[in-house]
């Protein structure tokens, strides 16, 4: 079937397109989309318009993502008319929500294939149904995926030099504003060997930076009796080559010493920790079954400013929670001044069919939530601002990641902290690190200069 399916695809001269939503893990998913497709004859489309096959990659964390999927997929409409042979195909944490699959199939017709995150090694076998059967395929999966499945998967990477690698799937935490656990499935681990062996193939190909990715990667390895992530990331930075190594999303309450230590130890672990926070306060932390405290996270904080000097820290905050009185809400006004962050992700709650906070009382008015992130993303803009100011002056190795955006005749790339730097220099610099010395700060990044070698 599979070889049929490629002599139709190459006669046909069949071209895709990958439109993706939400997370790095969904990005990461469609580079597995990505190289299923070519394994079987599609060939990548610049534009949508000239694509054969259009391909959604769905998030479902906030309502604003599932709307703004349904207006693009609508969009479609006069471009499936005049291309009969069309296949729109929507994918990802969205499709497992069943009533939002069913939902999506029936109000567009045109679209001829639904499946979830269970179930992207079978898109072969779905692509076969709708060209070559004429059949729609709906196919939601929602018992969790093994790893032995996503071992054989095959991908089609960006351009070097960064690269992001799974390490874990699904997430056993339940936090009650959150439908993760819900479409991604219960947390299960990668075998350390297959990561290990997957990275030093990626140092090898010219990779400089592997971003490790999972739900909750501090939970890595969990109940199998085998390596946990402290000691996972220890074999990464001292087994593979790899010159940096990143990982995200940590949760707070599994942070242990341990990783802490090894961050601080090897030099290739880059010394950022994403650690969201959600709330600054610990009333609201219990309804969103954290588990932590107010003062816990401060202390974790705390120690990790202590154990890793110079250490950036991100977050990600929630404001409008139900419930959350002005007292809550000012109270992670004043742990993000304590804390300093040098950024945070900010959003406006959002109800989530399925989740407990859904149906929680004391929903808050838009209005309000409105005024809140408002005032929130002042505060952090001017913490960012401050921690960049911090840079003028330094010198830092910047690993170049591609051209800038503000300026063609520069070039752009991250500090070992996170801090973009824009300056001048030849595109041939792209993929490699250069010392440069920073001479301002803007906002959101850092200006510089690039130092002879």
């Amino acid at each position: 079937m599979t070889q049929s399916l490629y002599e139709y695809v190459q006669t046909h001269g069949l071209k895709y397109y990958i439109e993706t939503y939400g997370c790095q893990m969904n990005e990461h998913d469609s580079e597995k989309l990505a190289g299923i497709l070519q394994a079987v004859g599609y060939q990548r489309a610049e534009e949508m318009q000239e694509a054969d096959l259009i391909l959604f990659n769905t998030c479902c964390v906030r309502d604003h993502a599932e709307k703004k999927v349904f207006g693009n997929i609508g969009a479609l409409k006069p471009l499936s008319l005049r291309k009969k042979s069309l296949i729109v195909a929507v994918c990802g944490c969205m499709m497992q929500q069943q009533d939002v699959a069913e939902k999506l199939m029936k109000t567009f017709p045109f679209v001829k294939i639904v499946f979830g995150t269970n179930n992207m090694n079978e898109l072969p076998s779905m692509l076969y149904a709708a060209l070559m059967q004429k059949e729609r395929v709906l196919n939601v999966r929602q018992s969790s995926i093994s790893s032995s499945v996503i071992e054989d998967v095959p991908m089609q990477r960006k351009e070097r030099p960064l690269a992001t690698v799974n390490i874990m799937q699904g997430c056993n935490n339940f936090c009650t504003y959150c439908i993760v656990p819900y479409v991604r499935g219960r947390e299960w681990s990668r075998a350390p060997e297959d990561i290990l062996a997957e990275i030093r193939g990626l140092a090898q190909e010219g990779y400089q930076e592997v971003m490790l990715l999972g739900q909750n990667v501090n939970s890595y390895g969990k109940g199998t009796g085998d390596v946990d992530f402290a000691g996972l990331l220890e074999r990464v930075a001292t087994q593979t080559g790899i010159a940096r190594i990143r990982f995200m999303t940590s949760h707070p309450k599994d942070i242990s010493e341990r990783l802490l230590e090894q961050m601080a130890k090897h030099d290739n672990i880059c010394k950022q920790l994403h650690l969201p926070v959600q709330s600054g306060s610990s009333r609201i932390l219990q309804r969103m079954n954290r588990g932590y405290s107010r003062e816990e996270y401060l202390a974790l904080a705390h120690r990790a400013r202590q154990m890793i000097p110079g250490i950036a820290l991100t977050t990600d905050i929630i404001v409008g929670f139900p419930g959350e009185s002005q007292e809550d809400y000012e109270q992670t006004l004043s742990l993000v001044r304590e804390v300093g962050y040098d950024a945070a992700f900010t959003f406006v709650y959002s109800p989530r069919n399925g989740t407990p906070a859904a149906s929680f009382p004391e929903q808050i008015p838009e209005e309000i939530k409105q005024q809140r992130i408002v005032r929130l993303v002042e505060l952090q803009g001017e913490l960012t601002y401050q921690s960049n100011l911090a840079y003028v002056g330094k010198k830092e190795r910047v690993l170049i990641e591609g051209v800038s955006r503000r300026d063609e005749q520069s070039i752009c790339g991250r500090t070992d902290s996170g801090k973009m730097v824009n300056m001048p220099g030849p595109k041939e610099k792209i993929g490699g690190f250069v010392w440069a010395e920073i001479l301002e700060a803007k906002r959101t990044t850092l200006l510089g200069r690039m130092l002879d070698d």
